[in-house]
């Protein structure tokens, strides 16, 4: 049994040293009072687990201590000891929050007892606790979800990268989550207190690009009708994210060049140079390697951008993390329609787990808003999800067990429309193997028998 910190209030020498000699034999640190103000002043200096305190005493009463005790301490869990004419005293103290009472005179074995369940309720609330922080640090980093062991890795190298001053490459394709990620390095760095400034490259037309990152001077062309800052100004002492760096024009590039290595511009029209402190997140969902292969992207550029690198997986490659991100968004988008869905019914569960989302984490928010948007019930059905359209034109000549195995399980699954509950008591395997095998395998819905 765990040593408790337990504190001992009673006017009564004999009941101090009696309760103090049975519970220090059971291995607790024991401390004592004489009265409520002394317990009072001790807990000032010391955090007790519990608080053995007599009903009955000269001065402030047990009653009164505990009203005082709870109001600053509430998780301290306090007994009360009485007589058996003062029954109705230890229900009040009850009502006022007391974990238990004890009527005189007690059996030490039944003080031990008590104790043991304090001390083992008191681990396993810990426990609980511990464990639905692990859970929540596992499950969500700033405004990004996942619990499979892809998106787990992703958490640590943010944490890991993030009070760093490095430049920043995110990498992973469109809607996976690159502009999360970006803004959780920022808030768990030094310069959260600044601003995340981002910018769209692929979004801007090239003649507006210039203008967009510089900014520009009054009169500099003829819609400048007064100074206007840049998104590199702007970003002083904070976060330059820079979205889809790989569809910044090759003069842009050179521009940039320039200003990542001395953190100097002008404005457009400008003849001051202009000194802007920022750190640098960029992203791409394009494979900068062959661009610059292809000559569309400066080799030293991506060298200066790519000091650090994470990429983020798609969600065919954590589709763990799919349930999970379904019932958030579900929630969010039930509130926002004002709707009372409940859950995901488990057949739409298994459509999700099955498609491959081209479209990745983007792909499944959208599917869900429809699928609350559209659902008539409490629950969203297969029928609610978008439509996937697939072929059947798979047609194998097997050789091999493991041929004839995936054949089989394929014709199981087309057969019963990709319903996985019915798929698995065909097959007499649990849901999860049918799951292993479709992956193993590389089964996807498109495949198909004739």
């Amino acid at each position: 049994m765990l040593k408790t910190k337990i504190l001992i209030v009673d006017d009564e020498l004999i009941m101090r040293e009696s309760l103090g000699g049975w519970l220090e034999r059971d291995g607790h640190i024991i401390e004592k009072a004489v009265s409520g103000e002394e317990a009072l002043q001790k807990m000032e200096k010391t955090r007790f687990d519990i608080l053995l305190v007599d009903i009955k005493m000269e001065g402030m009463s047990g009653l009164e201590l505990l009203k005082k005790v709870k109001e600053t301490d509430p998780d301290i869990d306090v007994v009360m000891i009485t007589a058996f004419g003062s029954i109705s005293s230890s229900i009040e103290a009850m009502k006022n929050g007391a974990y238990d009472y004890l009527l005189k005179p007690f059996d030490p074995n039944e003080l031990g007892v008590l104790i043991e369940k304090i001390v083992e309720t008191k681990a396993q609330v810990m426990e609980n606790l511990y464990l639905r922080e692990q859970h929540k640090e596992i499950t969500r980093f700033e405004n990004m979800i996942g619990q499979s062991s892809a998106m787990r890795n992703v958490f640590s190298l943010i944490q890991d990268i993030a009070p760093m001053e490095s430049t920043v490459l995110l990498t992973g394709e469109t809607g996976t989550g690159k502009g999360l990620a970006a803004k959780a390095i920022h808030t768990h760095s030094p310069r959260y207190q600044g601003p995340f400034m981002g910018i769209n490259c692929g979004a801007i037309p090239e003649h507006l690009m210039e203008s967009e990152l510089f900014g520009y001077q009054k009169g500099a062309f003829t819609d400048a009708k007064e100074n206007k800052k840049g998104r590199l100004e702007l970003a002083h002492g904070g976060t330059l994210f820079l979205d889809e760096i790989g569809e910044i024009s090759m003069r842009m590039q050179i521009d940039l060049l320039r200003v990542l290595e001395d953190r100097i511009f002008y404005r457009v029209g400008g003849t001051q140079p202009i000194e802007s402190d920022f750190r640098v997140i960029a992203a791409t969902n394009r494979n900068i390697e062959a661009a610059i292969k292809a000559g569309s992207f400066r080799e030293d550029l991506f060298y200066r951008l790519n000091v650090i690198s994470i990429e983020i997986p798609p969600l065919r490659e954590r589709k763990d993390d799919i349930p999970l991100l379904a019932d958030q968004f579900l929630f969010r988008f039930s509130q926002e329609t004002n709707k009372s869905i409940k859950k995901i019914h488990r057949e739409a569960i298994d459509d999700m787990m099955i498609y491959e989302w081209p479209g990745n984490v983007r792909e499944l928010e959208n599917a869900i808003e429809r699928a609350v948007v559209v659902c008539k019930g409490d629950v969203i059905i297969p029928e609610n999800l978008p439509i996937f359209k697939f072929e059947h034109s798979y047609s194998p000549k097997p050789v091999s067990l493991k041929e004839m195995e995936k054949l089989h399980i394929m014709t199981v699954l087309t057969d019963n429309d990709w319903n996985i509950s019915r798929c698995a008591s065909i097959l007499e395997i649990d849901r999860s193997t049918l799951y292993n095998k479709i992956k193993t395998y590389d089964i996807k819905r498109n495949d198909g028998v004739t």
